[in-house]
């Protein structure tokens, strides 16, 4: 409230000003913790259809799952207890991208596992490694029949 010009009386105004700062800061306590409500592990899955092939350079990591349930990153074999500790060092500190391959024959409970060993080290971008069905039915023609 301020006096009117002339000394007469006050004049009776809403000051906005503080009303939209505090909007502005819950907007950002918004936009901030948004992002942490999801659950679950978002995974963006490739079509098989159109596959694309791994990006070249050292940039990125593979993790692969063999169907005896042995875990590989790159080349290198690591045990299930040793996995959190080897993402959070090769992948999370050092910025690179992930990638999950695993054998069409392991149990979809151990893919499972690995995905929330995953999230748990604080990866939030996981890429999965397919196969074009070209390439597959390729593959299949040049193996021999088995008995």
């Amino acid at each position: 409230m301020s006096l009117q010009k002339g000394g007469r009386g006050y004049l009776a105004e809403i000051n906005v000003t503080p009303f939209v700062d505090v909007m502005l800061v819950l907007l950002i306590i918004f936009m901030v913790t948004a992002p942490m409500m999801t659950q679950g592990v978002d995974v963006d899955l490739p079509k098989t259809r159109s596959v694309r092939t791994l990006p070249a350079g050292s940039d990125h990591l593979v993790l692969t799952v063999k169907k005896d349930g042995g875990l590989y990153l790159d080349e290198y074999n690591v045990p299930f207890e040793d996995l959190a500790q080897h993402l959070q060092n090769l992948v999370v500190n050092q910025k690179k991208q992930l990638f999950l391959r695993a054998d069409q024959e392991v149990p979809y409970g151990v893919v499972v596992k690995v995905m929330g060993e995953i999230k748990s080290v604080g990866i939030e971008k996981l890429g999965i490694v397919a196969e074009s069905s070209e390439q597959n039915a390729a593959a299949q023609a040049k193996k021999p029949n088995q008995p």
